[in-house]
């Protein structure tokens, strides 16, 4: 297994690229205090220990037309292995899934989907996760207004 210990000026680089995954390793390195060269060796070891796991772009929802987030939460008619793993499988294959959790409590999973207009929503529900063997119960919610939303994990110390 990799080496995953983390010091402070590791944290300071994460924190760094979690705010802009852009920045040159020059002015990474300038804002953590390293020279370039220590700093992209650094990168580059939580790249390959897993720890930074992708770069990416986050696009605005709404300049691409997805205007609805919707949680929908999913009983299953029992949870046991083979449903599980089913029921995981057809989640990954549908990408107005952006979330999904297997949870405690009243349901067996919360679903996030993001999706254009409700007439998707419904197409969703009714010909998609309706149809998936097992699923007993579902019960969906509509957001009306985001009031916090982020990617940046909140790390502060290991």
């Amino acid at each position: 297994m990799p080496n995953n210990k983390i010091d402070t000026i590791d944290l300071r680089i994460l924190r760094e690229l979690q705010q802009s995954g852009k920045l040159s390793n020059v002015d990474l390195a300038g804002r953590v205090g390293l020279s370039p060269s220590p700093c992209l060796s650094r990168v580059r070891s939580l790249e390959q220990r897993g720890i930074i796991d992708r770069y990416v772009a986050l696009v605005r929802p709404s300049s691409v037309g997805l205007f609805i987030n919707v949680f929908a939460q999913v009983t299953l008619e029992r949870q046991v292995e083979k449903a599980l793993e089913s029921f995981d499988a057809q989640m990954q294959r549908y990408p107005e899934v952006m979330e999904c959790y297997l949870m405690t409590g009243n349901s067996d999973y919360l679903i996030r989907l993001l999706v254009c207009d409700i007439a998707t929503v419904k197409t969703f529900i009714v010909k998609k996760l309706s149809t998936i063997e097992g699923v007993s119960n579902i019960q969906s919610s509509f957001a009306l207004r985001q009031v916090k939303y982020k990617t940046e994990l909140p790390i502060t110390s290991f």
